[in-house]
């Protein structure tokens, strides 16, 4: 057991190192950041200056010796834009990420679960009709066009919900919605499909045989034995969430990391784009690695 937490720990170090390193030399493709920052009429003498001082002089390997010592101690350098400690930056900015993502994770749990079961249970009634049908037009729906549309409505026309920011619990329902809205619909229709797959065991067909009753048979034997994917996927939306939920923070004005990053991409701030993949990267390999822990739980053959 030591051995196999041993090794997935060392995948999730590596799988963070190969992450920085590979932003490290993309971010660099996209031009120089000295000439973004610096006015137009400036001498070239004081670019070769700032240009000196920042170690854009240096030769890359020089750049990337440099930045993995940094990682180390987790030294990102200084933003470019807001002249403070990137990882500082980053790490200001990460609550907000959490408590968005946290939320729109549980409404997922909360109305996937649910409706995946009870589709997989009265399939082919008129519930796992509605049930998929609802999960089909949520991944259908594009999260910005969803954004704006609920903005409109309950915001513009009806006035009853903020239109961004981050405040009070008013503020996190519309991008709470939207963000688990696909999500929500792609989880229950791989736990439909997983339930649908256990009932069909034998094991299943002898608790019945027993006398069990059907909610015993769905909370006991069933939804264990059919937890394995769902969990894989919860661990793939929960990396996605904290990472993936730049549109949603751009459209409602959410003060998140995956705003930040935007900002830092279009403004070439290296720094803070760097330490905005270090946290997301992190975060994203410790929940999968969590992920595999409770693989071993639910079935212990996933520890060979």
């Amino acid at each position: 057991m030591r051995g196999w937490v041993l090794s997935r720990l060392g995948q999730t170090v590596l799988v963070v190192f190969l992450s920085l390193s590979a932003v490290f030399f993309l971010v660099r493709l996209g031009g120089d950041p000295v000439l973004l920052f610096l006015p137009m009429d400036i001498q070239e003498k004081d670019v070769n200056e700032f240009r000196q001082r920042l170690g854009f002089n240096d030769p890359l390997p020089v750049q990337y010796g440099r930045f993995v010592a940094g990682a180390l101690r987790g030294d990102f350098g200084e933003s470019l834009r807001y002249k403070r400690d990137a990882l500082g930056l980053v790490r200001e900015r990460l609550p907000a990420t959490l408590a968005l993502a946290g939320s729109a994770l549980l409404l997922t749990f909360c109305v996937a679960i649910p409706v995946g079961v009870l589709s997989a249970t009265k399939r082919g009634s008129l519930l796992d009709y509605v049930g998929m049908g609802g999960a089909v037009l949520g991944q259908a729906i594009p999260g910005f066009w969803l954004g704006l549309m609920l903005i409109y409505l309950f915001s513009v026309r009806l006035g009853w919900l903020p239109t961004g920011g981050m405040g009070g619990l008013a503020h996190f329902v519309m991008p709470c919605v939207v963000l688990a809205a696909f999500y929500a619909a792609r989880m229950a229709r791989l736990t439909r499909s997983s339930v649908l797959e256990t009932l069909g065991e034998d094991y299943i067909l002898t608790a019945r045989a027993k006398g069990l009753g059907e909610l015993a048979v769905i909370a006991k034997h069933t939804l264990k034995c059919a937890a394995i994917p769902i969990v894989t996927l919860a661990g793939l939306e929960t990396g996605q969430l904290l990472g993936g939920a730049v549109i949603t923070e751009t459209i409602f004005a959410w003060p998140g990391v995956g705003r930040l990053t935007v900002q830092a991409l279009l403004n070439r701030d290296f720094p803070v784009v760097l330490a905005a993949v270090f946290v997301i990267s992190v975060t994203y390999t410790l929940v999968n690695f969590g992920v595999d822990l409770l693989y071993g739980w639910l079935d212990p053959r996933t520890r060979r």
